[in-house]
């Protein structure tokens, strides 16, 4: 037997010794009291900061909200039945925060940035906390570039720029969605990336609007930010924000974002539901009292960049239901007060046919000519006044029948240019096309077709405009003012002479 020398095991243990890390982990862990409806409270975690992300033991996550002396109200972001009374729940020193970047477009994602469409995982490198501070006064740029829409009735009359939050408002089935699907696929080439936010809305329909925007090649500059009805309230109430944080990445690198929040009734409403679980005092219809605020700081974030910080801009599209077109209940009068003007669609246009159904009564854009191109702007001048003095005279014609020339001459137009405001589901019209149209009506071209021609008439004057004055086109996409109005007119009537009414 080999005998064992003394300065061998001193310096062996010697060596053990300078080896030696003594690592001790410390974790903040708390003990869950009581638990239910997508809500638990804990006791411990004395640290613990405000919307910091918390573990439970069953791996799902939480948020803390509620900081008590006793207790701390945690919101579950997940399934919460495998959570039991007496659970540990531990800190993990982060604050809520979701995946960013490129590697987003084309993906469907939830609330937490975790992909739903089955196309695998997102191999995304950046996060960003999902409550950032809005940009202040000093960074930002007044609105000036528009952002078309396609949409004809709101382009000419109630015009969105890069940076605005325009709210759009009406009942439920009033065409609100078509008028964000719409709007996004208008973006192509535009150099614009969209977000679109489904709050609530049931998994068949986010479905339905992202195969329509694969279909139309959008999805390539979209993503998609869905919290389904069936998920628990605080997914409700974190998407928007979700959806403004992954906006938020490409405004702060010099890009523009559309963000579309459909819609923001659905997340009041899952607020109200998750405060009134976490004990918090209601208010008025029973919403807390920061609901105000939960949507204020929400879209204070969509703002035009000054040069100084790269230029970007997020404009936010929220969308607001009413009911029976009330518009003087406590949500869609605090989002109003927070937007730079509103776009009504109301129920009763709708069902007559007037599709997309705006009401340019009481719809209104807070930046107004800022962000039309010139030649908008020039054809564009007098129509939501022409229309408005229409509908007074529509309802005073029913009671007298002679009307005198000019009156008559009003009310023709007017049917005129409502037949002409029409527009098909999921066909967005480049500016220039619209300022022909808009042109051709304002000059009286329109005034002798007949009503049930005049979509024909927009259709075939297109075609003859592509066809042989593609440079007038052209000269507006390119510079953004009419082309000399003698030759513009010119082409119209040269259209005109060919162009054949169905009762001829």
């Amino acid at each position: 037997m080999a005998s064992i020398k003394a300065t061998e095991i001193s310096s062996l243990i010697k060596q053990q010794i300078d080896q030696f890390e003594a690592t001790v982990d410390v974790q903040d862990v708390g003990t869950i009291i009581r638990v239910g409806d997508g809500i638990a409270f804990a006791h411990g975690l004395e640290n613990v900061m405000a919307g910091e992300l918390l573990e439970f033991s069953t791996g799902v996550m939480g948020m803390a909200q509620n900081l008590e002396e006793d207790s701390i109200g945690i919101i579950i972001l997940g399934p919460y039945t495998g959570i039991r009374e007496g659970d540990e729940v531990k800190r993990t020193g982060r604050i809520m925060e979701v995946p960013v970047g490129e590697e987003l477009l084309g993906r469907v994602v939830n609330p937490l940035g975790a992909p739903i469409d089955g196309l695998g995982p997102a191999n995304t490198t950046k996060t960003r906390p999902i409550e950032g501070e809005a940009p202040g006064v000093m960074a930002r740029k007044s609105v000036h570039e528009p952002l078309q829409t396609g949409i004809k009735s709101i382009d000419s009359m109630i015009p969105i720029g890069r940076g605005q939050r325009e709210l759009i408002i009406g009942d439920r089935q009033t065409g609100k969605t078509s008028v964000a699907i719409d709007t996004i696929l208008n973006q192509k080439d535009q150099d614009m990336i969209c977000v679109y936010v489904a709050i609530g809305q049931k998994e068949s329909t986010v479905s339905g609007v992202v195969e329509t925007l694969r279909q139309r090649g959008a999805l390539d500059y979209t993503i998609v930010v869905s919290a389904g009805a069936s998920d628990p309230a605080p997914m409700l109430y974190l998407a928007p924000y979700a959806g403004v944080s992954m906006a938020e990445e490409f405004m702060y690198d010099g890009k523009h974002v559309l963000v579309v929040y459909d819609d923001l009734t659905k997340q009041a409403a899952a607020y109200r539901e998750m405060s009134l679980l976490l004990r918090r005092p209601p208010g008025r219809e029973a919403f807390p009292g920061d609901v105000f605020y939960l949507h204020s700081r929400l879209l204070e974030r969509a703002a035009k960049l000054s040069d100084e910080l790269g230029a970007g801009s997020i404009t936010a599209l929220p969308f607001i239901e009413t009911q029976a077109g009330d518009v003087s209940a406590y949500i869609p009068t605090n989002v109003i007060s927070i937007t730079d003007g509103q776009v009504f669609l109301q129920s009763d246009l709708f069902h007559s046919g007037v599709r997309p159904a705006v009401n340019p009564g009481i719809s209104v854009s807070r930046v107004g000519g800022s962000a039309q191109i010139k030649a908008m702007k020039k054809v564009a001048g007098t129509l939501r006044l022409d229309l408005a003095a229409y509908r007074e005279l529509e309802a005073f014609s029913q009671f007298g029948s002679d009307l005198d020339a000019a009156t008559q001459a009003r009310l023709a137009r007017g049917v005129r240019t409502v037949e002409l405001l029409k527009q098909d589901l999921n066909q967005p019209l480049p500016v220039e096309k619209q300022v022909a149209i808009i042109f051709a009506l304002t000059k009286g071209y329109v005034d002798d077709v007949p009503v049930e021609d005049c979509l024909r008439f927009e259709a075939e004057l297109f075609t003859h405009l592509e066809a042989n004055n593609k440079d007038l086109l052209e000269h507006i996409r390119t510079t953004g003012n009419l082309p000399e109005e003698q030759d513009f007119k010119q082409a119209i009537e040269d259209f005109k002479k060919g162009f054949v009414a169905s009762n001829e």
